[in-house]
């Protein structure tokens, strides 16, 4: 039987739900689940709140020796169970034989379940853990079992590695759940700005989907309106007294696979500076290609990068950075971080507009394009199935590449061309007119003499600044979607396009 989320837990009712059911599930046999998603995205908070309604163990990790880390397990098991002196296990081996046997089918009737949070810390002290585990799950397949455990890390390249290829676990686990930021519409309920879309868009660009930010970083600081953004910006973000602060660094810092943490920055930096491509950040950093590889790896493992396939050229991507607040930090803060350490925040953010335009809410505006066609603003479009992405295409007549920002591609099958039933252009800071509509055209055109089935593709504008009255008119008559602000925050509703 399934728990009801509290009404303390904001959004996240596919999460619970799938959570819910893994802990309520009726069956004989023990089962495993694995919770991962970076730091701040209040994996912890979710997880205490489905023990808090389902019962069960509870145990929070830290960093520590395996000999202090098996004492503070054995004395939260203790407690669990109401003995009145702490266990005192001599091995892992014997505590988790010990927490599988409190599942035996004659101690109850209900599922039991055992969450295991910052399992990372505790595998880097004691790297035979997860084969115990597996010991243990094995054994009770066979047996009977109520067991239910959870177990949960920020690590991602651990966290990931658990079920992966030959590792003990693999092949073990009933869920796998990656808990990821709020989406662009729920961040801005969450921060209460849903009302005012161009502060909530310049507040996503900045902290993103992250919800441990608004709460125990800022203590509920929110920017009244968009006439406060500005100095909401200097006092917590650029503020060297503001949590927010060193943020991104301590974000890089906490993965355990990064070591040399200059050469990463420098990645991530070449990236906000809009070096995109592989070639392009070895050029920026002064590497050849290859020796980016392992840096590129990890940055993609740790969910702090994501790259980002040409959806009309094959083997071609670019990389994008994943965490906002690491994007503002490599682009605006860390190239004047000594002003910034001196408390001169306010020189430093008047002189930076226009690389906030062009380096983080310009990028950002084209992923909460992407973002809005995958959800809300899949039914405008004649079907909804497709591969939503970005690419390039070449026109070779005019000896020119047109950026796509927002396409969706549906691949052929069974002798049926590829389709195309959507080509857009994204624009933060542009008031957008009948020339960006005509380059949407000719892509168009050009597709379709490649091969692809055009016959129902819309054009769209996508503008956080507006568009142009000459441009209005060409839409009403019908194949062009505009969306705009009000239109991404659902304040206003565009008509479908059925070309």
């Amino acid at each position: 039987m399934e728990a009801g989320k509290p009404s303390y837990v904001f959004d996240r009712g596919a999460e619970w739900e799938a959570l819910s059911a893994f802990a309520g599930r009726p069956l004989p046999h023990a089962m495993l689940g694995v919770v991962s998603g970076r730091r701040r995205m209040g994996k912890t908070y979710l997880l205490r709140a489905l023990v808090e309604q389902c019962g069960g163990f509870y145990f929070g990790a830290t960093a520590g020796a395996e000999a202090e880390s098996l004492r503070q397990f054995s004395s939260a098991l203790a407690g669990h169970v109401g003995s009145p002196v702490p266990f005192a296990f001599a091995t892992w081996h014997d505590a988790i034989t010990y927490l599988f046997g409190l599942a035996a089918p004659g101690s109850g009737g209900r599922p039991f379940l055992v969450v295991i949070d910052e399992f990372p810390y505790l595998v880097k002290s004691s790297p035979e853990l997860p084969s115990i585990i597996q010991r243990e799950i094995d054994r009770y397949q066979a047996e009977e079992s109520r067991m239910r455990l959870l177990l949960c890390g920020s690590a991602m390249s651990v966290m990931g590695g658990l079920l992966a290829s030959s590792a003990p676990l693999r092949g073990r686990a009933q869920l796998e759940l990656v808990v990821r930021p709020f989406g662009y519409r729920a961040a801005a309920d969450f921060w209460g700005v849903a009302d005012d879309p161009a502060l909530a868009a310049r507040l996503h660009a900045v902290v993103g989907g992250t919800p441990a930010y608004r709460r125990q970083f800022l203590a509920d600081d929110v920017p009244a309106s968009l006439a406060d953004f500005d100095d909401w910006i200097r006092r917590t973000v650029l503020s060297p007294f503001s949590p927010l602060f060193r943020e991104a660094r301590y974000l890089l810092a906490e993965e355990t696979d990064i070591r040399d943490t200059a050469l990463y920055h420098s990645v991530l930096a070449a990236v906000a500076q809009g070096n995109r491509t592989r070639g392009g950040i070895a050029g920026y950093i002064g590497r050849k290609s290859v020796d980016i590889s392992h840096p590129l790896n990890v940055l993609e493992d740790s969910h702090l990068l994501m790259r980002d396939a040409d959806v009309f050229r094959a083997g071609k991507s670019q990389y994008r950075i994943t965490e906002p607040l690491i994007n503002f930090y490599e682009a605006v803060m860390r190239p004047a971080w000594a002003q910034l350490e001196n408390g001169q925040a306010a020189e430093v953010w008047a002189q930076a507009t226009e690389r906030f335009a062009a380096q983080v809410a310009g990028p950002h505006f084209e992923g909460v394009c992407r973002e809005y066609v995958l959800g809300p603003g899949r039914s405008l479009l004649s079907t909804s199935l497709g591969q939503i992405g970005g690419g390039v295409v070449t026109d070779p007549k005019a000896r020119c590449q047109i950026e796509i920002d927002v396409a969706v591609v549906g691949p052929g099958s069974g002798g049926a061309k590829p389709s195309v039933s959507l080509l857009g252009e994204a624009k933060w800071g542009t008031v957008m007119g009948v020339k960006h509509l005509e380059r949407l055209g000719r892509a168009r055109d050009v597709l379709a003499g490649r091969g692809y089935d055009t016959a129902r593709c819309a054009l769209g504008c996508f503008s956080a600044a507006g568009f142009s009255d000459a441009l209005r008119t060409e839409a009403e008559r019908g194949g062009v979607l505009l969306i705009g602000l009000d239109e991404l925050y659902g304040r206003t509703m565009p008509d479908p396009v059925l070309p």
